[in-house]
């Protein structure tokens, strides 16, 4: 089976987030099971040297866009055994960022016309187009319509995964109308139309042959007015072509026994696990002390992810014995209200604005305690790391958090974290406590820490799932 995988970014060529660490290992896992996979990018400037030399122009093309017709190059290039094809276009693609420009609209538009009028110049067709969040919602639409009758293309199947509904290419409607050269017929609220204006992700829902989010519970959640961003109502008509599909993690790349990062590489001990604790806390200047619960955050500094939360009870919090280090960038009044804090308890909180991987790598390894209070979150991928690297999850019961996260119950023994339901402050606070109380019970702790190592959360059954997928779309 000849699957292609269309999206905005992949590991290890460009990330900003889970959508690259998805794109990047789950092909791996497919080939394993006898799939044929190529992904698709932009040729982006941020791609390493060493990948963007090596790769080769196998075509040229060109793609209308309104009245232009750009120059589209298409490289191939293959990394930790992965085909990758890039589109090479430096207008669009050679800047300094991956998003965040006011012609974002036309760079994507031109990628996924790009994708398209590459597939005839490859030679063979893929079964399944696997297109990945708004930056790909255009392509089934177009494969549906200007695509419809050119030959070779009527037999490709389409596949749409949904990553996080809220960010959803919203444009103007003559901006869309403009750039794909398409009339009033594709403008309507069974097309492209939404709320007065277009949007690339309802073109995806719309004319996807299936659709799949990133966890079960999400997939639920979706369809419901508070989660489904305006959208839940046509999720809710495609309910029956929609896929809950867990994600995975790469478990060669996150593994503790082997992750150049840390000071002490470690399976299940917690002793060598404490080390690792002593050196973050000496990295980032915080009393060493192996016994002190350390929390570990590795994350967007944004509302979705909780930091509302985090801010109404961070007072509290810090009157515990703990100490808080968090790693990540966003939104300007959290970062003002984590460096207001970090003046007054410089003995229990570290701070580092940004990202750098080794870094995160470092506070999952040190981390007894992983906090994730997200208002949503549609899968979520560092509580899998945090129990990889064998720290306990603190989480909100929503979206992938709810599905790979179940609360520690200190009578029957099982549970492999700590959950709250209702999005407060208080509830948090309260399960935090609860968490740090089992952490002074060293026998309670070693069953929950142990609870959390007996999953596997790597790709593999998700793979699966994913090829039963497209085998009944191909069939």
């Amino acid at each position: 089976m000849r699957v292609m995988f269309a999206a905005s970014e992949a590991m290890p060529l460009v990330k900003t987030g889970g959508l690259a660490d998805v794109v990047g290992a789950l092909p791996k896992a497919l080939a394993k099971l006898g799939a044929e996979v190529t992904v698709v990018l932009p040729k982006y400037e941020a791609i390493p040297q060493e990948i963007a030399e090596a790769a080769k122009t196998i075509a040229v093309t060109e793609v209308q866009l309104g009245w232009r017709r750009q120059y589209c190059g298409i490289q191939e290039v293959v990394v930790d055994g992965v085909r990758f094809l890039l589109i090479d276009n430096e207008f669009y693609f050679k800047r300094g960022q991956l998003y965040g420009y006011g012609d974002e609209a036309e760079r994507f538009v031109f990628f996924s016309v790009a994708v398209l009028e590459m597939l005839d110049k490859l030679g063979r067709m893929p079964d399944i187009l696997h297109c990945h969040d708004w930056q790909t919602g255009l392509i089934p639409f177009l494969l549906k319509t200007r695509y419809a009758n050119r030959p070779g293309y009527r037999n490709i199947r389409t596949v749409y995964t949904i990553h996080n509904l809220q960010y959803q290419g919203v444009f103007s409607r003559e901006l869309l109308q403009e750039l794909l050269t398409t009339g009033d017929d594709s403008f309507t609220e069974d097309s492209l139309e939404f709320y007065g204006a277009a949007s690339c992700m309802k073109g995806g829902l719309r004319f996807a042959d299936k659709l799949s989010t990133v966890s079960f519970t999400y997939a639920r959640e979706i369809q419901s007015e508070e989660y489904g961003e305006k959208l839940d109502g046509v999720i809710r008509q495609r309910s029956h072509d929609l896929w809950g599909i867990l994600n995975g993690i790469d478990t060669e790349v996150y593994n503790p026994m082997t992750d150049p990062n840390l000071a002490v590489n470690y399976r299940d001990s917690l002793e060598k696990k404490r080390r690792n604790k002593l050196a973050l806390q000496r990295e980032l200047g915080l009393p060493e002390d192996a016994g002190v619960p350390l929390i570990g955050i590795v994350s967007r500094l944004t509302q979705q992810k909780g930091f509302d939360l985090i801010a109404e009870a961070l007072s509290e919090l810090l009157k515990e014995r703990i100490q808080l280090v968090v790693l990540g960038s966003g939104e300007p009044g959290i970062e003002d209200m984590l460096r207001g804090a970090l003046l007054a308890n410089r003995d229990k909180m570290a701070i580092w604005f940004g990202f750098n991987e080794g870094l995160a790598r470092r506070i999952y390894a040190a981390s007894d305690l992983y906090l994730m209070p997200s208002r949503f979150e549609p899968c979520g991928l560092s509580q899998l790391i945090a129990l990889r690297y064998r720290s306990v999850p603190i989480v909100r019961e929503t979206g992938g958090l709810k599905d790979t996260v179940a609360p520690y119950n200190e009578y029957t023994g099982t549970g492999n974290g700590f959950t709250f339901g209702p999005p407060t402050a208080h509830d948090m606070l309260y399960t935090i406590r609860r968490a740090l109380s089992f952490y002074g019970d060293a026998e309670h702790w070693e069953r929950i820490v142990a609870n959390g190592a007996k999953n596997d959360y790597g790709w593999a059954s998700s793979a699966e799932l994913y090829c039963k997928l497209y085998r009944e779309l191909v069939s």
